[in-house]
This record gives C-alpha cells, structure tokens and sequence, in this order.
C-alpha cells in the first residue's frame, strides 16, 4: 500500500539531477540504502531519524521513501494567484507506506528539504479534510480551514481542475506553518 506524498515546489529552475546528486551525500548519513532508481527517482529508507529532530522514534515500522521530479509543475490548471511567481519546477516526496510512523517522518523529511531547497510544501490536498458525502463537504471543508487558520506560518489554498468542470483545492504552506502542524495534536499528511 502506497503512503502519503507531499510535493516540493521550486521557484528558481534546478536540474532535478543536480539536485538528486546534491542530497544524496546527506541522505546517507541517516538513510541507508541510498539507491538512484532506473528512472532517476531516489528511493531511501531512513535509519536513524535523530538528524531529522526525532530522537524516539522508532523506525522499524518505516517503509521506503522516494523524490521523484513532479513533471506536472506548474500545470496549467492550477490557480497561482496568490504567489508573486509561480512554481517553476516541483519535486514529489512520497513513502512508500501508510502509517502514523510514515507520515511523521515523512514530515520532517518534507521539512529539512523545503529547508535545503528553498521550496515550499504543497500538502496534494486539504489537510484536516475527511472526505464525507456532497452534503458533508461544505462543513468538512470548513473544519479544515478553521484548523489550518489556527497554526502559525502561512497556507494558501490553490485550486484545481478535477475534471467535469469542478474545482477542488489543495493546502501549500511554508515551512513555519508546517513546523507548527508536525507539532500539532492531530498532525497527518493527505494520503
């Protein structure tokens, strides 16, 4: 079973090898193994989760973690608006399970790389947001909007097509906000 992903978007255009072969030597201080897929994805599994500031995890539970380049951003049907520029390049970071274990470290990985390359974190949905049935969604949407407004940092919400006509949107934050949601109570990334 796939886990969650968070995609990284890049406001300055970087070589996606250029970038793989810029974390790699870092990755394999806490991570091993460190492989380069096939397709240039890397794939890595983290081993001790201390230099990602979690000092108690256990990570046994942990599956592999992968960042692949997103080649859907920036994409023609999403609303960037609300940033002076839009994404130029994106990065996708996913793991390769479920799990509350995967999610946190999953977090702290989204983190320290948003930290090293000067991304921004794109949650690929709405955090907080159970899905429910057309008549629940304006109140689930709601609670999720409520919830995200009470962390400190910034969120936007950016829409998109999800075919037929409709929109939907999707929580991008920056790195406080998402430092302030790895602490908070009912922490967990869209899976």
């Amino acid at each position: 079973m796939a886990g969650p992903a968070v995609g990284l978007w890049l406001f300055e255009r970087r070589g996606f090898e250029e970038i793989r072969d810029g974390v790699i030597p870092w990755l394999e201080t806490f991570c091993g193994p460190v492989d380069t897929e096939p397709d240039g994805d890397l794939a890595f599994r983290v081993r001790e989760s201390a230099v990602l500031g979690l000092h108690a995890l256990d990570t046994a539970e942990a599956g592999m973690f992968f960042l692949s380049e997103d080649d859907c951003i920036p994409a023609d049907d999403e609303d960037y608006s609300d940033f002076s520029l839009p994404p130029v390049q994106g990065l996708i970071l996913s793991g390769g399970r479920s799990g509350q274990v995967n999610h946190i470290l999953l977090g702290h990985l989204a983190l320290t790389f948003a930290q090293r390359l000067h991304a921004t974190i794109d949650f690929d949905g709405v955090l907080g947001y159970t899905p429910g049935d057309r008549a629940e969604e304006a109140a689930g949407l709601a609670r999720a909007r409520a919830l995200v407004a009470e962390l400190p940092g910034t969120v936007r919400e950016v829409s998109y097509d999800t075919g037929g006509g409709d929109r939907w949107i999707r929580h991008v934050g920056d790195l406080q906000f998402l430092r302030a949601w790895l602490q908070h109570p009912d922490f967990r990334l869209v899976k």
